[in-house]
């Protein structure tokens, strides 16, 4: 995998993702980028991740690619290991 940097604005979309990953317990690979009431991912995060070639658009949603579920699995490997 690929080491990226990410803007806070694209970490912002994957800490959406983890966040629903970790409370429903299953594999996230899409997530909802505009929810038509007022919530909307950054568009900057949006094109970071897409030039970054790890989310591919598909309407209001956005879908992770093998590489993007691949860092989002280690970003939620890294929350799990977090030990206060």
């Amino acid at each position: 995998m690929a080491e990226h940097k990410f803007s806070d604005a694209a970490l912002s979309i994957f800490t959406f993702a983890a966040y629903h990953a970790l409370v429903s317990g299953d594999p996230v690979s899409e997530v909802v980028l505009d929810d038509g009431h007022g919530h909307k991912a950054s568009p900057e995060g949006i094109s970071e991740l897409q030039d970054a070639g790890l989310l591919e658009m598909d309407g209001d949603r956005g879908a992770f690619n093998s590489e993007g579920e691949a860092v989002l699995a280690d970003m939620i490997a890294h929350i799990r290991a977090f030990k206060n």
